[in-house]
């Protein structure tokens, strides 16, 4: 039989390595994404991403789904780089949205077809 003592240790250990460090909460939209910092065992911080969405049954009730990503200290160098390799693709290579240096080209091509175009709209119609 465990002493009492026993059980305290194996409480207030539980309890720690359930506790939450540090949070962020990000509303947006429909979603809502959690950032929690936590604590292993061994005082070890870690980082759990959740997704919330909340979803209705056909009653009329609800519930909330939820997906979770675990990110670990030895992985959050290659998942921050990774990010943001995919961040900056995204901005650069959004269909229907220009960054500024295909903006810088695009004006460039129109005006050199101005410049063309001018040549051969000096002749009037009535010339033809």
């Amino acid at each position: 039989m465990e002493s009492v003592d026993s059980k305290e240790e194996k409480k207030r250990t539980n309890e720690k390595f359930r506790q939450e460090i540090y949070s962020n909460v990000i509303r947006a939209g429909k979603r809502t994404y959690f950032f929690d910092v936590k604590s292993t065992r061994n005082d070890e911080y870690y980082l759990i991403i959740t997704e919330s969405k909340r979803r209705y049954a056909e009653n009329g009730k609800f519930h909330y789904e939820k997906h979770k990503v675990f990110l670990y200290q030895e992985d959050f160098d290659k998942f921050t780089e990774s990010l943001g390799d995919v961040i900056q693709y995204i901005k650069e290579n959004q269909p229907g949205e220009k960054n500024e240096n295909q903006e810088t080209e695009d004006v460039t091509v129109d005006n050199d077809k101005e410049k063309k175009g001018k040549d051969f709209t000096d002749v009037d119609f009535e010339d033809i």
